[in-house]
């Protein structure tokens, strides 16, 4: 089982706003969003069914950026 290297506090993850150039804020996995219960399921498991069709065999980690200044978000996968 891989593991994601910003999720457990290796890396920092740091993004440039493509649409107003500030910098962005990470704000976790995409998948806790889903619902109330979604940060609490299996991560695998949560790979097979968040809409990425490719994050689980690929091994990558989807995280929201959002921006602060202008509200632009965008996901960014991380490799684990």
């Amino acid at each position: 089982m891989a593991i994601c290297p910003v999720c457990n506090g290796f890396e920092k993850l740091e993004a440039t706003c493509s649409s107003c150039g500030k910098n962005m804020e990470d704000s976790g996995r995409i998948m806790d969003f889903y619902d109330d219960y979604s940060a609490y399921m299996p991560i695998d498991q949560m790979k097979l069914e968040d809409g990425y069709p490719q994050d689980y065999q690929k091994e990558e980690c989807p995280h929201l950026l959002k921006c602060p200044s202008c509200g632009y978000d965008e996901v960014k996968f991380i490799k684990e």
